[in-house]
């Protein structure tokens, strides 16, 4: 997997840095998430991998079908992803293209989950003090894990922060182990 973000990572740049100078960023990711949809679609990605089909047939294949939101810019950046053979690539490009955004924008995904379901005076406060924590503005998601006993894990990229009693157990008994 990493292999496969590094290859797209300048792709993923390239398309940014274009969405930028534009001010267009929102639309590119709406347009990129809806194009890693598509390409994950079994007979589309069967199709894109197929060698019987040009580059060219293999592009506007995939901007036929996600005409709705592809632009022209779209179309000659889905033209040069298919010379390169890099279509396959399209779900990484995207992923990598929402954090750029999100870095832009000085904003980040928190995902929560929590024990028990969290009510909404909860959420805005932790998401209040992850913000200053993290010098960001959060987009929060909780989700609920009973299987955590109490407590929550708090994850955004790269960090995870596990207050659950589960993960305090898990540590207690890995220290009695050792």
């Amino acid at each position: 997997m990493a292999e496969l973000k590094t290859v797209a990572r300048p792709y993923a740049k390239a398309a940014f840095e274009v969405a930028r100078e534009q001010g267009q960023v929102a639309e590119w990711a709406n347009m990129l998430s809806i194009l890693a949809t598509a390409t994950t679609e079994p007979k589309l990605k069967n199709a894109l991998q197929n060698p019987a089909f040009s580059a060219q047939e293999k592009a506007t294949a995939l901007a036929d079908v996600c005409s709705e939101v592809i632009t022209e810019q779209g179309k000659s950046y889905l033209l040069s992803l298919a010379y390169n053979k890099r279509l396959t690539l399209i779900p990484a490009i995207a992923e990598l293209f929402e954090q750029f955004k999100l870095n832009y924008e000085k904003a980040v995904d928190v995902v929560v989950t929590s024990a028990f379901p969290m009510t909404t005076e909860q959420e805005q406060t932790l998401a209040a003090s992850l913000g200053k924590k993290l010098d960001r503005n959060v987009n929060l998601t909780s989700e609920t894990d009973a299987s955590l006993i109490g407590g929550v894990v708090i994850r955004t990229g790269d960090l995870i922060i596990d207050g659950s009693v589960r993960g305090k157990l898990a540590k207690l008994a890995e220290a009695i182990n050792s």
